[in-house]
């Protein structure tokens, strides 16, 4: 059975038009797929605190000289690791905050990205361990940004992605949904068809 992990990482409940699109990607998936084992993880309710001296002390103790504080923290940033290596399809949605990514979805990356179990160094460089991915990203913007040296979220999005071994990454845009209803019609349209050619 496909396992699709929807990471959703809208600062608004309701509404979003990244998770409104994220939605239907994930209704065509598993029209397309079958039966498929989802997860749905929602940053704005179940999000991870921002690092402080607590969780990074935590990530860089020794297991075997964590306090059980450190354990608690540790427990729940490799449960985050284990639900993304167990996802065949990830699904993230990004929505464009100040021409970046929400600080949810930064913070979920910080707590995803452990030395020695997301990814490694060796004598050649970095080395990835999350593969064997697809990965769909789901951009909403308020303008028109990608191609242009504005759109911060895209290169960032494929370096840090690469970086944890998640290198088959498409993304679907809608682009200009603040620039009016006609401009609004043709960003939705434009990620529609992109979901439907998935």
């Amino acid at each position: 059975m496909t396992k699709i992990l929807q990471i959703n990482s809208a600062a608004r409940s309701q509404g979003a038009q990244s998770t409104l699109l994220a939605n239907e990607l994930v209704a065509k998936l598993q029209s397309k797929l079958g039966q498929t084992d989802l997860v749905v993880r929602n940053l704005l309710l179940d999000g991870v605190p921002h690092l402080d001296d607590a969780t990074l002390g935590a990530f860089f103790t020794p297991a075997d000289k964590r306090s059980a504080e450190q354990q608690t923290i540790n427990a729940r940033s490799e449960a985050l690791i284990a639900e993304l290596q167990a996802a065949d399809i990830v699904v993230i949605v990004v929505p464009m905050y100040n021409f970046g990514i929400s600080s949810q979805l930064k913070t979920y990356f910080d707590w995803i990205a452990r030395a020695g179990v997301t990814f490694r160094y060796t004598a050649t460089g970095p080395e990835g361990l999350v593969t064997g991915k697809k990965v769909y990203v789901v951009a909403a913007r308020g303008g028109k940004y990608s191609g242009t040296p504005n759109d911060t979220q895209t290169p960032y999005l494929q370096t840090f992605l690469g970086f944890l071994g998640m290198t088959d990454v498409q993304f679907i845009y809608a682009e200009g949904i603040a620039m009016g209803e006609a401009a609004a019609a043709e960003a939705l349209a434009h990620a529609r068809a992109a979901i439907a050619a998935v």
